[in-house]
């Protein structure tokens, strides 16, 4: 089978290599999979420099989230058991832990579908306690995360207020239904959710960002407000005042989803259970952006990594657009 592979760590383009190799043989409790759709995530990039908190033994294959099709052809969200990612022809999956594709999405939609909209609200509803008429503040709003995060916080009821950089972005974050769009190249992020909020500031404030996302959002944060700490694609990891949340009464909060998996993967299950009602119902739907062939996959690996791809990018093994 074809399959992307790193053998050394470095930027997604240089280090990423379309090899032919052998097909990965399932473990207990394991199952095989064709990769339908390969949804290229922020994690994927930093499995490829090496940055991310799992580190596989080189070589091994990026991708961590796919639809594929079993050998008995259901449809199913799947994260692939590394070093065998996603970027391939087939992939092992845990049985356990495969999730039914929705018959409301195509095969990109659905591989956007898992971690990027259960890390969307598991932060928001676990995490945040989002309640409907706050305000939510979404950094990235028109990246793969944030997007997410827009539709699930018009979804829950609040008032989103998205936060992106560029104009062309500025529109997408409009269309996705954002009250309140904020252009951080040109505009001051404190001053307009200020004014927005009458002067109260953002409920919660969801931050896949940090560096100066996060000291900005913690300026204009409401009495009781939440910070749900998701990532830190700018690449600098915040140090948080902890006077400063004392003294302005607010709570930072971290997110793993991945954890989830281990601890409460009931509550996985009901997520995405609520994820396929909210798609049925045209509610949520993945922002998908590009739909690229297997031989695009490690330049479209390193647009995600540069922060200038907007939605999600996903990768087609067969070339089609499905």
């Amino acid at each position: 089978m074809q399959a992307w592979r790193v053998h050394r760590n470095g930027e997604p383009s240089e280090v990423m290599e379309l090899e032919e190799t052998d097909r990965p043989t399932p473990g207990d409790g394991q199952v095989l999979l064709r990769v339908r759709a390969a949804n290229i995530n922020f994690p994927d990039a930093l499995l490829c420099r090496g940055q991310y908190q799992v580190r596989p033994p080189l070589p091994f294959t990026p991708g961590v989230e796919i639809c594929g099709e079993t050998e008995d052809g259901r449809r199913v969200l799947a994260t692939p058991a590394l070093p065998h990612g996603g970027f391939a022809e087939y992939v092992v999956a845990d049985e356990a832990a495969l999730l039914p594709a929705p018959d409301t999405l195509d095969d990109a939609e659905a591989a956007a579908l898992h971690i990027g909209y259960q890390t969307g609200w598991f932060g928001l509803h676990r995490r945040a306690h989002l309640q409907a008429g706050e305000t939510l503040l979404v950094h990235a709003a028109a990246g793969g995360v944030g997007s997410a995060a827009v539709q699930l916080g018009k979804a829950a009821g609040a008032t989103v207020i998205g936060v992106v950089g560029g104009p062309e972005k500025a529109r997408i974050a409009r269309e996705l239904g954002c009250d309140v769009v904020i252009d951080r190249r040109s505009e001051d992020i404190v001053a307009v959710v200020k004014e927005a909020t009458g002067g109260r500031g953002a409920d919660v404030v969801y931050d896949p960002v940090g560096g100066d996302a996060y000291a900005k959002s913690v300026k204009c944060i409401a009495f009781e407000g939440r910070v749900v700490v998701v990532g830190f694609a700018s690449g600098t990891i915040p140090a948080p005042g902890l006077n400063h949340a004392l003294v302005k009464n607010y709570s930072i909060v971290g997110l793993h989803w991945g954890l989830y998996n281990t601890k409460d993967p009931a509550a996985v299950r009901a997520c995405h259970d609520e994820l396929t009602k909210l798609a049925a119902q045209g509610v949520i739907k993945p922002l998908i952006s590009e739909r690229v062939a297997m031989a695009d996959a490690a330049s479209a690996v390193q647009r995600v990594a540069d922060g200038t791809s907007t939605g999600r990018i996903v990768v087609l093994p067969a070339g089609g657009a499905r």
